[in-house]
C-alpha cells in the first residue's frame, strides 16, 4: 500500500483543479509537518508516500529554478520552505519510500502549448526532483487535461529515459506504464481477473481502454502491474465540508485492490494547516486495527498439508507442500511437471470456522494460475465448493459466507504453466457479513405467541449460523 498526498494551493482555495492563477500567497500552512504525514503512513501500514510535487495548476512545492510560481513566492517560511525536501527527509528517517507526482498538464506556465519549449521545461523540473532529494522509488504521471486546453505533444519516451537514467530504481506510473499502470478507475478496485501482464503497445497515456487496464492481458508481452488509486474523501484535495470513508469502507477497498494483485494507492490529503486531519487519522487507525484483527493469525498455520503431486517426490524439501504455510515468496510448492490436475489438501486438528482465503504465487516466477476453487468437506462427508477465482498473482483475497470444516482442498483448474503456490492462509473476518441468500426480516405480526418465548434461542442460532 502507498499513501497519496494531494497538497497545494487547491487545499486553500477549496478547489480540485486549480486555474494556475491563484496568488502564491494563498499557500500558507501554519503547522505543516511532513514528519506527521510519514508517521501516519507508517503507523497505518503504508510503505510508500507519493506527493503531488506539482499538480495541474503548475504550483511547485519545491523552490524550482524554472519558475517563480512555487513555495519560494509564498509566505510559508518567508519563501524559504521546501515541502518536497521536508518530506524526503522525513521519509528517509522513517524508512518509508518516497514517490513524486509531476503533472504534465500545467495551467500556469506560459510555454505550455509550445511543444519543444515545454518538454524542455518539464524535463528540467524532473531533473531537479530526481537529483536533489535522494532515492525516489516512484514517479507518477497521468494524462489528465481539461477540454479546450492548448494542444501539446508530450515526449514521454524521452521523459521515461531521463527518469530511468537519474533514478534507475524508480518505477514509472502512467496509464500505459512503462513499469506500473493505472487500474482504469478512481474507485480503488481492480477487476476480479487481474493480470500483471499487459501490452504497452495496446495502451496510450490518456486514452487506454479502462476495461483493459482493469484486467490486464494473459497474453501480454510486458510486466506492468496495476495500481488502484482512490481518495479517503470524496475529493482529492482536502475540503472542510467533506468527511472521510469509514474503516470498513477501506477494508472492502483493500480486498478489491491488494486482494486482487494490485497496489492500493490511498489518497489522504493534508488540510490547510499542513497536517493530516484527526478524523482521517482515526479512520486509518480503524482500518489498521481491522486488518490486524483479521490477518494476525492464519487459522491454517498448523494444518497437515498434502498435495496431488510434488516435484521431486513428497520427501523432496525444496518444493514440499508444507512451504505454503510459510510467509514469503522464495519458498513454494511445485507439482510434478506436465500434470493436468493440481490439488492441495489441508487437514486441521479441529473443526474451524472461517470466511476468507488468501493465496499467493511466487511472483518472481511469473503469474500462472488462470482459474481455481476452494472446497470444504461438509458434515455429510461430501466436497462442497465455497469460493472460486481466476488470477492470483502476488496476493489474492476472497471473502465468502462463513463455513465450518476440518478439511479443505485448494484446486487449481487451469494454469498458463505448472502452477506454483508460496502461501495459502485462511482467516475469520467477523466484520464483513456475506450470505448465499438474502436475509428477509420476519413479519412479527404473523408470528404465534409461543415464538416470542423462544426469541432469545432463535437469535442465538442466528448469531452462530454460517451466514454471520
Amino acid at each position: 500500500m502507498a499513501l497519496f498526498l494531494h497538497f497545494g494551493p487547491n487545499t486553500f482555495t477549496d478547489t480540485e483543479w486549480g486555474t494556475g492563477h491563484a496568488d502564491p500567497s494563498v499557500f500558507s500552512p501554519t503547522s505543516l509537518s511532513a514528519a506527521q504525514w510519514v508517521t501516519v503512513a507508517k503507523e497505518a501500514g503504508f510503505s510508500r508516500v507519493i506527493l503531488t510535487a506539482k499538480h495541474h495548476d503548475g504550483f511547485c512545492l519545491w523552490p524550482s529554478e524554472y519558475t517563480d510560481y512555487s513555495v519560494k513566492s509564498s509566505p510559508w517560511k518567508n519563501g524559504t520552505g521546501d515541502v518536497v525536501g521536508e518530506l524526503a527527509e522525513a521519509a528517509r528517517n522513517a524508512g518509508i519510500r518516497l514517490g513524486l507526482y509531476l503533472s504534465p498538464w500545467d495551467r500556469h506556465e506560459a510555454v505550455y502549448g509550445k511543444t519543444l519549449e515545454y518538454n524542455e521545461y518539464y524535463m528540467g523540473q524532473m531533473t531537479e526532483l530526481l537529483t536533489r532529494y535522494g532515492v525516489i522509488k516512484e514517479v507518477w504521471l497521468d494524462g489528465a487535461k481539461g477540454e479546450g486546453e492548448k494542444d501539446m505533444e508530450y515526449f514521454f519516451d524521452d521523459w521515461f529515459s531521463l527518469i530511468h537514467q537519474l533514478q534507475p530504481g524508480a518505477v514509472i506510473f502512467s496509464d500505459a506504464g512503462p513499469d506500473t499502470r493505472w487500474v482504469g478507475d478512481e474507485a480503488g478496485f481492480a477487476a476480479t481477473t487481474c493480470w500483471s501482464l499487459f501490452n504497452r503497445s495496446a495502451a496510450k497515456i490518456g486514452g487506454t481502454d479502462p476495461k483493459y487496464s482493469q484486467g490486464g492481458d494473459p497474453f501480454g508481452h510486458d510486466w506492468v502491474p496495476a495500481e488502484c488509486d482512490v481518495s479517503i474523501r470524496p475529493g482529492w484535495f482536502w475540503h472542510a465540508s467533506q468527511v472521510p470513508k469509514s474503516g470498513m469502507d477501506l477494508l472492502q477497498l483493500y480486498y478489491k485492490s491488494v486482494g486482487r494483485n494490485c497496489l492500493l494507492l490511498l489518497n489522504v490529503p493534508p488540510n490547510s494547516s499542513g497536517l493530516i486531519s484527526d478524523e482521517d487519522i482515526q479512520v486509518l487507525r480503524e482500518f489498521s486495527d481491522l486488518r490486524s484483527s483479521i490477518f494476525s493469525h492464519n487459522l491454517a498455520e498448523n494444518a497437515i498439508v498434502s498435495a496431488s503431486s510434488t516435484r521431486g517426490g513428497s520427501d523432496y524439501c525444496r518444493f514440499a507442500s508444507q512451504h505454503i504455510l510459510q510467509e514469503g515468496i522464495y519458498t513454494y510448492w511445485a507439482p510434478n511437471k506436465n500434470q493436468s490436475s493440481w490439488v492441495l489438501y489441508l487437514e486441521f486438528l479441529e473443526v474451524l470456522s472461517f470466511n476468507l482465503l488468501e493465496v499467493q504465487e511466487p511472483i518472481h516466477m511469473g503469474q500462472r494460475i488462470i482459474k481455481f476453487h476452494l472446497d470444504i468437506l461438509n458434515e455429510k462427508g461430501e466436497w462442497k465448493e465455497v469460493t472460486n477465482g481466476t488470477t492470483v498473482g502476488y496476493r489474492r483475497l476472497l471473502l465468502f459466507p462463513k463455513v465450518k470444516t476440518h478439511l479443505v482442498r485448494f484446486v487449481i483448474d487451469k494454469s498458463r504453466a505448472d502452477p506454483l503456490i508460496c502461501y495459502l492462509a485462511i482467516y475469520l473476518d467477523p466484520f464483513s457479513i456475506l450470505s448465499n441468500e438474502p436475509i428477509q426480516a420476519p413479519d412479527y405480526t404473523r408470528m404465534p405467541v409461543k415464538f416470542f418465548s423462544k426469541l432469545h434461542t432463535i437469535l442465538n442460532l442466528f448469531k452462530f449460523s454460517s451466514w454471520m
